[in-house]
């Protein structure tokens, strides 16, 4: 479900809205649970590990940096995944009175990315202590700090979003650029660069027009290309130079992408150098 961050915003302007439990989980590997979300709305704060969550089969990642918003009383199903602890806060709120139409909470999965942030970290860790103390005066610094974790959630959404898209591809790229004979997997370069797996593809089809694992293959294969023209070195080293240790694996690859064997595309151009026309994956 998409919900623009200015509806967000302004729904929780135009709402009256109360704290209504506060809770912190840490969760072993592997494990999976189907049930019904709460009576509340609510938001998944991850703070360490990754966890998959299906909202009314919905899919959503939850790592850190992703923020998931499940609706009430949905069908969810959460397995933990990868061989960390799965560890988050979660804040489920009511909804007293809204003069808001456009959206309701209650009825609304979706996840928002903000990227890292220690202040949210200490923000949420404040929260989950002073919902858990007695006394009037923690249950009105409950709702104070509710609103600062908001505050806090949109500002580096609409700075993730506005600001940081094409930094972060540049970033990405240069670092591919520069490392592409490396062991490179886009879990690794998200995690690099403190941001999800979602995230790094919207931004490489935004600004490539690919995913990065196809960008990773594509720049592989346009500099192997030139190693195959340019020396005399065997395939089997081209392909190994480039970051592929199988060499049929690049071959087989190689002449997907270009329509010719590597052995080929070498042969071709030795025996008509000047016609040769560049045939380089566009990234």
């Amino acid at each position: 479900m998409e919900i623009k961050l200015n509806e967000l915003v302004e729904h929780f302007v135009h709402s009256c809205f109360r704290v209504q439990g506060v809770y912190h989980y840490k969760i072993e590997p592997g494990t999976a649970r189907w049930q019904k979300s709460t009576p509340f709305p609510g938001f998944i704060f991850p703070m360490g590990g990754k966890a998959q969550f299906h909202f009314n089969d919905t899919p959503y990642l939850a790592g850190v940096g992703n923020i998931i918003h499940g609706g009430a009383n949905m069908s969810l199903h959460k397995r933990v995944v990868g061989n960390g602890k799965w560890q988050y806060i979660s804040v489920l709120y009511d909804i007293q009175d809204s003069k808001q139409e456009k959206i309701c909470l209650r009825d609304a999965h979706f996840q928002i990315n903000i990227g890292q942030s220690p202040r949210l970290t200490e923000l949420l860790w404040r929260l989950w202590k002073t919902f858990n103390e007695p006394g009037a005066l923690p249950a009105f610094q409950t709702e104070t700090l509710f609103r600062c974790t908001l505050e806090e959630v949109f500002i580096c959404s609409r700075n993730q979003t506005n600001n940081s898209a094409q930094t972060l591809f540049q970033q990405v790229s240069a670092y591919i650029h520069d490392h592409y004979m490396d062991i490179l997997t886009v879990r690794g370069l998200a995690e690099q660069n403190g941001v999800n797996e979602n995230r790094l593809f919207y931004v490489f089809s935004k600004y490539a027009g690919m995913g990065p694992g196809d960008y990773i293959m594509a720049y592989r294969l346009n500099r192997g290309k030139e190693l195959l023209i340019t020396s005399s070195a065997p395939v089997r080293e081209v392909a190994k130079s480039v970051g592929y240790p199988d060499a049929l694996y690049f071959s087989r690859s190689f002449r997907k992408r270009f329509g010719i064997s590597p052995s080929g595309l070498r042969e071709k151009f030795r025996n008509n150098p000047y016609v040769f026309q560049d045939g380089s994956i566009p990234i």
